[in-house]
């Protein structure tokens, strides 16, 4: 049974009319724009024949700006002007950008944008002012948006930009913003992998759970997929989002400066070997050892022989880092090696020999590289970009894409209540609900966080917000809804609703732009790492919790009801047990707090049935025996 198409709303086509659409691959090193013709994907050329077009942009001194292969001609010449991956930097704060010391760039970190907010997205000093990587990949965007435009001949009613499956919430909102910067209507984000397996599934009728090893310049994204009869359903997904051929460029780099007696270099010095460096590296693809010979501002001379040998060797690990990660997302989709039936190889990185061998090596089979690395990801988004566009097509067919980290609040205690857990299929809406905890509650903070670990302190905080005008009730009476609803391009909005009142709040996650490069593959690694102490913690935390809620209640009730029904000594010895349980609640023994809970129950019981009796000869006193059997 053929799967219904749905466009986006407002774009379903007329009968014989074709909407103009494209899918775009926005990678560090180089980007590409493609769209269906004839229902036939294709990469678009620009007018001197080229598909690809650097993704380098050069802001010149007379006000003008280069991009592609023009700016990458200069670039060595004018470093600071020309920017280079500027993918890399994308919401990012400069602390975020470990290598700072080894880029020949002026960066200026931008102010936190609010209070409490994490830093800003760091900008680029160039003769034109400082520039955010939002702007410098808009300048990239509109160069393929204006060629997309000349080819076919018309306006585009909207693109499918992909981005690393790995990408956390503020990398996808910068890249929307620069897509909007360039004149683009973005119909969806597409993570890359599944824009690959989009491509193979359809131009091979690929059947079976598949592999997406996608190697950029700039990040590693595995993904597992399922392709069955139309129906792309991504299993689970990892990845590194600071693990890229720049990664390989810069240990050549380092090789030269560590083994050529090279020192104090200039920004222009700098540019020019990392550009040596990329270009052994791609020498090394094809031959066992590459010359690299560079005359530097000082007029020191760089004349060095490079072996792949040896390239290997001082790349080694940063291969080893690909596979354990692909460990990870097989561990995910609860599947072995040999459940997998094919390796689709995506990105030109993935072109290295070490990496080629290794990743047949661990799957057992060779890799699949019949399409063209540097354009499978394009192809596949405008296969999207065409059926979005309501566009027909002749194959019927789903995407399932997924979420790649659990989302949740902070609940009492510091604790994590994952709402939506990660590798859940995307667009995607669950909520839950909450209470008060406090008698008399009349307001509520919402933490939004994003990650595995059972603790706050150990995820990343998305974004907070408060709910006001909850009705004073008793502590654990009011009923509060939190809604999370991922949108399909893996965006988030998050609600809170008190049920009786009807009282809302909402907030749409549009998060700044500070986040280390590290924190998503950490926060994975950290989960398996330390799972079994994160449920010792987590143990602790709810205990502890439970405690402070005694130590109220009993409080409370003595405030209440203690002189009136207990005399010195009783009291006496439930403040004797208070006072113990205090003193244990925030040490790291369960089993002393576990005591102390246990001792204040006991000393508390006599009391809590003084209580009752209270309560219920309150409640009878004035009725006759008859009402109440009546």
């Amino acid at each position: 049974m053929a799967l219904l198409q749905i466009a986006e709303p407002g774009l379903s086509a007329a009968p014989h009319e074709h909407r103009l659409a494209v899918g775009i691959d926005l990678g560090t090193t180089n980007s590409l724009v493609a769209t269906v013709r004839n229902g036939i994907s294709t990469v678009l050329n620009d007018i001197e024949g080229c598909a690809l077009l650097p993704s380098v942009v050069r802001y010149a001194p007379d006000g003008s700006v280069q991009v592609g292969y023009a700016a990458q001609a200069v670039q060595s010449d004018d470093p600071q002007n020309t920017i280079v991956s500027v993918k890399r930097f994308m919401g990012r704060s400069l602390k975020d950008v470990g290598e700072v010391g080894n880029l020949p760039y002026r960066f200026v970190d931008a102010p936190s944008t609010g209070s409490g907010q994490a830093p800003g997205m760091l900008q680029l000093r160039t003769v034109a002012g400082a520039k955010s990587p939002v702007e410098v990949s808009a300048e990239i965007l509109k160069v393929l948006r204006e060629r997309a435009e000349l080819s076919l001949g018309g306006e585009l009613v909207g693109a499918v930009i992909t981005v690393p499956a790995y990408f956390d919430d503020a990398q996808r909102q910068a890249t929307k913003d620069a897509a909007r910067l360039a004149g683009l209507n973005v119909l969806r984000l597409l993570n890359e992998p599944t824009a690959a397996a989009i491509a193979y599934g359809l131009d091979n009728a690929a059947e079976g759970v598949y592999a997406v090893f996608d190697l950029g310049g700039g990040t590693f994204d595995i993904s597992i997929l399922r392709l069955s009869k139309g129906v792309f359903e991504v299993l689970a997904t990892n990845g590194d989002s600071a693990l890229g051929g720049d990664d390989f460029d810069r240990r050549i780099y380092c090789w030269i400066l560590e083994n050529g007696g090279v020192s104090a270099l200039s920004a222009h010095d700098t540019r020019l070997l990392l550009t040596n460096a990329r270009s052994a590296k791609e020498q090394l693809t094809e031959y066992p050892q590459t010359q690299i010979t560079a005359v530097l501002g000082g007029g020191d001379l760089v004349d060095m022989t490079l072996k792949r040998e040896v390239f290997y060797e001082m790349t080694q690990n940063l291969v080893a880092r690909t596979l354990q990660a692909t460990r990870r997302a097989l561990r995910d989709a609860k599947l072995k090696v040999e459940d997998i039936k094919g390796v689709v190889m995506v990105g030109g990185s993935t072109r290295m020999p070490q990496v080629q061998h290794a990743v047949g090596e661990f799957f057992g089979q060779a890799p699949l590289n019949n399409l063209d690395p540097d354009k499978v990801v394009a192809l596949g988004a405008a296969i999207q970009a065409n059926v979005l566009a309501g566009n027909r097509t002749a194959d019927d067919w789903l995407l399932l894409d997924v979420i790649p980290l659990s989302l949740g609040i902070e609940t009492m205690g510091g604790l994590v209540e994952k709402i939506i857990p990660r590798n859940s299929t995307i667009p995607s809406a669950r909520a839950q609900e909450f209470t008060t905890y406090k008698d008399g509650q009349t307001a509520m903070s919402i933490h939004v966080v994003q990650g595995e670990r059972e603790l706050v302190s150990d995820c990343r905080s998305l974004a907070k917000f408060e709910l006001r005008g909850i009705p004073a009730m008793v502590a654990g009476s009011a009923r509060i809804r939190v809604t999370f609803q991922v949108d399909a391009d893996g965006l988030l909005s998050v609600s809170a609703r008190e049920m009786a009142s009807g009282t809302e709040a909402s907030i749409v996650v549009k998060p700044s732009y500070g986040l280390s490069d590290e924190e998503i593959t950490r926060m994975l690694q950290d989960s398996a790492r330390h799972a079994r102490d994160d449920m010792v913690a987590r143990a602790l935390r709810e205990l502890q919790t439970e405690a402070a809620q005694l130590l109220d209640a009993v409080e409370n009730a003595l405030q209440e009801d203690g002189d009136a029904l207990l005399d010195e000594i009783a009291q006496a010895r439930i403040r004797g047990s208070m006072d113990a349980l205090r003193a244990v609640l925030q040490e790291e023994d369960q089993q002393a707090i576990k005591r102390a809970v246990e001792a204040l129950n006991s000393a508390s019981t006599e009391f809590a049935q003084l209580r009752m009796d209270k309560s219920v000869k309150h409640a009878l006193a004035g009725h006759k025996l008859s009402e109440l059997e009546d």
